[in-house]
Parts: C-alpha cells; sequence; structure tokens
C-alpha cells in the first residue's frame, strides 16, 4: 500500500503513461498537461485537449485520474481539471512530440 504522497516529478511521469488515441501521443508530451500540484494529501492537475470538440476528453481524464491514483495514496484527492485557457497550440508540444509527427 502507497502511504506517500508523489511529488510533481512522479506525477507527470504517470501521466506520460497516458495516451491521446487520436494523436497516438502521450499527453505530457502533447503540451496537454499546463499544472500539477502536489498537497499534503491531494494532487491537482490542470490539462486541456488539443481541441475544444475532442470526442476523447472524458475518456482520457479518466486515464489521467487512475494513473494518478495508482501512485497515490488510497486517501488522496485527485483533481483532473479540464481547462480551455490558454488555448492549446503545437507549440506545446515537447521536442518528442515534434519529432514524432515530424515537424
Amino acid at each position: 500500500m502507497i502511504t506517500s504522497m508523489p511529488d510533481d516529478d512522479a506525477v507527470r511521469e504517470a501521466l506520460q503513461q497516458v495516451e491521446d488515441p487520436e494523436a497516438g501521443m502521450n499527453i505530457v508530451d502533447l503540451g496537454l498537461v499546463y499544472l500539477i500540484e502536489v498537497g499534503e494529501n491531494s494532487v491537482h492537475v490542470e490539462m486541456t485537449m488539443t481541441t475544444a470538440a475532442c470526442p476523447m476528453a472524458d475518456m482520457i481524464t479518466e486515464h489521467a485520474h487512475r494513473a494518478i491514483a495508482a501512485i497515490s495514496p488510497p486517501d488522496a484527492a485527485i483533481d483532473v481539471e479540464l481547462v480551455w485557457d490558454p488555448p492549446w497550440t503545437p507549440d506545446k508540444m515537447t521536442g518528442i512530440a515534434r519529432d514524432h509527427f515530424g515537424w
């Protein structure tokens, strides 16, 4: 049983396991994760989608929640918030994602 909270880096690493199935790339390298805050017994993540019309938004945010829960104590409060400001643009992608898409 996990008894201590993960740090920001551990949360980011867990979120790298969450893929946007339409893009075929993880949400961290796509630049969809805007904020990670780890508190005494909570994790708050703000993330976005490449477009507000993304049909996979609910699935992706649920997978993000599960990935964080898997590395957190069972009683941790986990909040994955979908935000639209600032809007996502391709310049938020990492070099790994740009290489993947040939940009």
